[in-house]
């Protein structure tokens, strides 16, 4: 039985699982499509999702590692709900809990070195870039209007065990920032790429695997870019969208895959 209310979407992944999305409010993106991709997983790990949004990032986890057991962490009410809809809409109760609290308190609510995994998704903008959305739900999602990168590190390193990884999306233009906080943290990049729009245009994206308590030794792997060509993805960026997706979603007889940010297409993006 759908459970579609009044201006909502329901997206086929084309990997088993649906999303329930708000049509006009804040929906997943492209980043949160490669960020499960780049997310390396055992199946004994907990992992958790700071800001897990609709869920989408459960969602696309669960499907390529059917073993996993996650927790899904989202502040705003209505985003958690959401996604604890996604959750049962698909029937996965039993591998994904999603709670709705503030990551400033997760260490408190969960206990220190509880996690073997997290990843991120979290807001690129602070307050002072670019204009605030006078929308709660998509201010909290694209700015640090409630939980700062300092803060989401700090607690990454209290809810990571040692040598526990986290993952994470950002904005590129932030990546000398974001190294410094995670080594503050004791959060040691191991490994980063790049994402590029196109080939001869600079990058936009950055994915980074980080160790709690890691030596200093981090990998820089090849760009990975999205386009060939205005409309036309790499087979890089096929091969993710068939891994994720099996395929390219439908609805209502619209593609659901999001475009990438900075493509001079229509992007959004999921925190």
């Amino acid at each position: 039985m759908t459970d579609l209310r009044s201006g909502e979407t329901l997206d086929d992944l084309q990997n088993g699982y649906y999303i329930l999305q708000s049509e006009n409010g804040f929906r997943f993106g492209m980043d949160a499509v490669l960020l499960a991709d780049y997310t390396q997983i055992r199946p004994e790990e907990r992992v958790m999702d700071l800001g897990c949004g609709n869920g989408i990032l459960p969602l696309l986890l669960a499907a390529r590692n059917p073993e996993i057991c996650m927790t899904g962490l989202e502040l705003n009410r209505d985003s958690a709900d959401l996604a604890k809809r996604n959750v049962a809409y698909n029937h996965l109760e039993e591998k994904v809990l999603i709670e709705q609290g503030d990551i400033r308190e997760a260490v408190s609510r969960f206990g220190a070195a509880s996690f073997d995994v997290l990843v991120t998704n979290p807001p690129y903008m602070i307050v002072s870039h670019g204009k605030v959305s006078p929308n709660r739900q998509i201010a909290m999602a694209r700015h640090e209007v409630c939980c700062t990168l300092r803060e989401l590190a700090e607690a990454a390193a209290g809810l990571l065990r040692d040598h526990g990884r986290l993952y994470l999306v950002h904005r590129a233009f932030r990546l000398a920032e974001i190294m410094d906080i995670l080594r503050e943290y004791r959060l040691e990049p191991k490994r980063l790429r790049l994402v590029h729009p196109f080939a001869d245009k600079e990058a936009n994206l950055v994915l980074i695997e980080a160790l709690h308590g890691g030596n200093s030794r981090v990998k820089v792997e090849p760009p990975l870019i999205i386009y060939e060509k205005p409309g036309v993805y790499t087979e890089e960026v096929k091969r993710i969208y068939r891994s994720g997706f099996g395929g390219a979603g439908q609805t209502c007889g619209k593609t659901s895959i999001p475009e990438m940010e900075g493509s001079g297409e229509t992007a959004c993006r999921e925190n």
